[in-house]
């Protein structure tokens, strides 16, 4: 079917005449979904059930005039549809004309009708309506792509924060699982502590990265068993500004993010931290969050310079470290964390699909 045989025409006119001469007219040019009202009171109701593609409306009417009527039509369609008015009128002055452009009227037919004229100016306005419907459809679907491409650009995000914290962790912890578990503790604590929920999944993503400066150690040093010698430490310590450069100048939150954790994660409440020796809030949130959390997910595994820590005497430690090591309020939110997932119970702490 083409186009005349598919539209839908709506015509408002208090003269029975005048419709059923539109509806002739109309008729022989082949459109066959045609409906009328007598009554302006009911264009809003048809609206509704008919759907049309343009409406035929008189000017003048008694009780409610075509203008009045234009403007319940505007108010009940959507800003973005576009629904042509062909407004009927033997007034032929300016003002009429005027009134009714300002109005919103697309065109006008003047009494008599011109039988040529009025199928002209019908097919031109669905003409016109049928190509604000395919850009309609076009911009829906261009936004979908975007949304779509968005989407799977995200993930690739996400995999690869995650691929380079396990390219660091392979280096001393052969599950590479201790980031991603980092990761979910750090964004537990960040909750308990009322972060919004945006503050909370940067945390839980960039946190994975927090020893990605592991990569620029060598192995004699990184997989050492017992004590480091001093000058050992200090080559270890170096882990932090490695990684925050290899982070610094990202365009993304994210990474700024993981950067600063980095750099600040080995940092201590009292000021004995390094690299910089940052006292108290001076060490950003983030990176006190992600130093407990490391903290205890390190010392209750086993690695290879050391036995692992039952959860119990971990948490002891935490406690013993409230004010010293670490911020006595992420201390007080991590024992609420502890106890109310019961992380003592838990041989395997969870590293992904875990609502938080």
């Amino acid at each position: 079917m083409n186009d005349i045989e598919l539209s839908k025409i709506l015509i408002v006119d208090d003269q029975e005449y005048n419709i059923s001469l539109l509806e002739r007219i109309l008729g022989r040019a082949g459109f066959k979904h045609i409906h009328s009202t007598m009554d302006p009171q009911q264009v809003l109701l048809m609206l509704e059930e008919v759907k049309p593609d343009i409406v035929l409306l008189d000017l003048h009417m008694p009780g409610l005039d075509g203008l009045q009527v234009l403007r319940m039509i505007r108010e009940q369609t959507a800003m973005d549809s576009y629904l042509p008015v062909l407004m009927l009128t033997a007034d032929v002055t300016s003002e009429a004309k005027q009134r009714g452009l300002q109005a919103g009227v697309n065109d006008f037919l003047t009494k008599p009708y011109d039988r040529t004229e009025v199928i002209l100016r019908i097919n031109n306005l669905l003409r016109t309506r049928n190509l604000h419907l395919q850009l309609q459809q076009h911009n829906s679907t261009l936004e979908e792509r975007v949304q779509q491409r968005t989407e799977e650009l995200q993930q690739a995000k996400v995999e690869m924060l995650q691929l380079l914290g396990r390219a660091a962790e392979y280096r001393d912890d052969l599950t590479g699982q201790h980031t991603q578990r980092v990761g979910w503790l750090s964004g537990l604590i960040a909750v308990r502590l009322g972060l919004s929920e945006q503050q909370v999944n940067l945390i839980k993503k960039a946190a994975p990265l927090h020893d990605i400066g592991k990569i620029g150690i060598p192995d004699e040093i990184l997989l050492k068993p017992g004590r480091f010698e001093p000058h050992e430490f200090e080559r270890m310590k170096a882990h932090t500004s490695i990684g925050a450069s290899i982070l610094e100048g990202s365009y993304f939150t994210i990474l700024k993010l993981a950067g600063i954790i980095a750099r600040s994660h080995h940092e201590k409440w009292d000021g004995s931290g390094y690299p910089e020796g940052l006292q108290g809030e001076a060490i950003p949130l983030e990176a006190r969050i992600v130093a407990l959390a490391d903290f205890y997910d390190a010392l209750t595994h086993e690695r290879p310079y050391k036995k692992a820590w039952t959860p119990e005497e971990t948490l002891a430690e935490v406690e013993k470290q409230s004010g010293l090591h670490f911020d006595p309020y992420i201390v007080d939110a991590f024992i609420h964390v502890f106890h109310e997932f019961n992380l003592a119970s838990m041989e395997v702490l969870p590293i992904e699909g875990l609502d938080i």
